[in-house]
């Protein structure tokens, strides 16, 4: 019988049979590994939970893209067109997200420049050098890499690759250069015309696919990519009286006429004065009846053509608009500077009516993401394929290095991470953008990208062993406005470029003294060491991007011929 004050001689109680302390001991140590294993499961269940967490939480990318739209021309960008207020939305973009200030392109026109941000590869390498080239779509481009990683993807717009798209989930393209009105668009299915203005058009496509398309069960990226402000700049029929009441500001630059500038700058063909038409580029007296010449060799009549199929309605107001314009322009019968001063009004203000019409688009689509709940986990992104010349050293049209065609914006919101009126002074490139793209979507960037992602940059950090100078190379000669083929460098403070067909035709840029590259420091004795430095650097570059195109000199007969000698 039991009593409570009988003990075994262990100390325990008798009737409970305890266990020896080594037993106790060899418990615990099984109980402790067991715990151990738990942990561990628990916590690599824990981890894929996490990591499918993440996967799902992946950001949406919207890309607007234009074309020819001037950082200058970009309120946020603190240029001499700021006081027109030419882009509040895209202004109010900027202070929800980070501006890079030093955004350049690697080939200034348009194909090659998206060729160049499919692929994440310089010209030479993506094959696609100008426009006359066909894109290969069967290389490795960064939208095909998060279709395997589960993106939804689609495209609206401008491509000007030639061919049909492919990585995307649905496409509507542009052929070639497309029109403002009523435009044309091929489709998986087939191509036909939309009647509307191109810019509305493709946004409609897009908030369409947002709204009806999309699979919602998937992280998507699309890229909406519009005509404007390309010429002939044609505004939508909302914005043709825009900016009748001011004057634009003229550039510095407007009447430069390249006296210390290499030869290539004085035997072009895209000054306003000369070779900007009248009836075709700036639409006086023009419908589509008109019957009169073009005044240049290489003229471009796209306007002309697309009023051929524009209806009687869009006409009518089209007429009513420039019609009392084009009437005042004739009585004054102006010359000279007059008379380039009202071609730089009239282009500089068709040219932002243009902008107005995609300023409208950026924030129709971002209302519908909104709209949509889909604003706080979507990256959103303004950029344009390269800068262009709002009369800029007398300047239209963009190719050359300099910088008014060497830049181009880049804005991107992508909250919860990026800080909120920020600005960026790094260098970057449209060479950067398949390698951002790819990071934020948590997909693998290849190898042989030969750009950085942006990631580090918009998360606030600022690496060590961020590029210190972007490298440039130009194809198309002769051509259109016959700008020379030409290489170069930027670093932070200065540039060199290289006309290389004509032999030693070379330019040299301080930039933090003369921003707008006036003086031409090449073969000054008092910069030869900066000089010689540059070119060695230049030469890394060549080397480190392996760019192994034909550079030769031309023959003394081809150059006389280039320049009507």
């Amino acid at each position: 019988r039991y009593r409570g004050n009988d003990r075994d001689q262990d100390g325990g109680h008798p009737l409970i049979a305890w266990p020896s302390g080594r037993r106790v001991v060899g418990f615990l140590t099984r109980f402790q590994n067991t715990m151990k294993r738990f942990i561990t499961l628990f916590m690599l269940l824990a981890g894929l939970l996490m990591a499918a967490h993440a996967k799902s939480e992946r950001p949406n990318i919207l890309f607007v893209f234009t074309d020819d739209h001037a950082p200058h021309a970009i309120g946020a960008y603190n240029g001499w067109l700021k006081s027109v207020n030419p882009t509040p939305v895209i202004d109010k973009l900027a202070r929800q997200g980070m501006l890079f200030e030093r955004s350049f392109c690697s080939n200034s026109i348009c194909g090659p420049s998206r060729a160049v941000i499919l692929s994440g590869k310089h010209s030479h390498k993506n094959g696609f050098m100008n426009n006359g080239n066909s894109f290969d779509w069967n290389q490795q481009i960064f939208p095909k890499i998060l279709r395997k990683n589960g993106y939804q993807t689609a495209i609206y717009g401008k491509s000007h690759l030639k061919g049909k798209p492919q990585g995307f989930d649905d496409w509507a393209v542009l052929p070639g250069q497309g029109l403002y009105y009523n435009p044309d668009l091929i489709f998986p299915d087939g191509r036909r015309r939309i009647d509307g203005y191109c810019t509305d058009v493709v946004t409609d496509l897009a908030v369409n696919w947002l709204k009806e398309k999309r699979d919602k069960s998937k992280p998507f990226m699309m890229m909406v990519q519009h005509k404007a402000p390309h010429r002939n700049w044609m505004p939508a029929l909302r914005h043709l009286n825009l900016y009748d009441d001011i004057d634009i500001p003229e550039p510095p630059t407007l009447f430069d006429r390249w006296e210390d500038n290499a030869p290539p700058a004085r035997h072009q063909e895209l000054e306003i004065d000369r070779h900007m038409d009248l009836n075709y580029d700036l639409f006086v007296d023009l419908t589509p009846e008109f019957n009169q010449p073009p005044s240049q060799k290489r003229q471009d009549r796209s306007a002309w053509y697309n009023m051929k199929r524009m209806s009687k309605e869009q006409l009518t107001k089209w007429r009513d608009a420039y019609g009392p314009k084009d009437e005042a322009f004739h009585k004054a019968k102006l010359k000279g500077k007059d008379l380039v001063r009202w071609k730089f009004q009239r282009y500089a203000k068709n040219y932002l009516r243009c902008v107005k019409g995609v300023d409208e688009s950026v924030g129709r689509l971002q209302d519908t993401l909104k709209e949509l709940g889909l604003a706080e986990n979507t990256v959103v992104i303004y950029s344009s394929d390269q800068g262009f010349y709002i009369g800029d050293h007398g300047w239209y049209d963009k190719r050359w290095m300099y910088e008014e065609s060497l830049m181009m914006p880049f804005i991107i919101k992508w909250p919860g991470v990026t800080k909120p009126g920020s600005r960026n002074k790094k260098l970057i490139q449209n060479l950067d953008y398949a390698e951002t793209f790819l990071e934020m979507a948590g997909a693998p960037v290849p190898g042989d990208m030969q750009g950085r992602s942006l990631v580090p940059l918009l998360k606030g950090q600022t690496p060590d062993d961020w590029r210190k100078s972007i490298y440039y190379h130009y194809y198309e000669y002769p051509s259109v406005h016959m700008v020379p083929r030409h290489y170069g460098i930027r670093t932070q403070r200065y540039k060199l470029m290289h006309f290389y067909q004509f032999g030693e035709e070379w330019e040299l840029y301080d930039l933090k003294n003369d921003p707008d590259e006036l003086t031409n420091l090449y073969d000054k004795s008092e910069h030869a060491q900066l000089q010689n430095r540059m070119k060695k650097r230049l030469a890394k570059l060549q080397q480190h991007y392996e760019d192994d195109s034909n550079i030769s000199e031309k023959p003394d007969s081809w150059k006389a011929q280039m320049r009507g000698k």
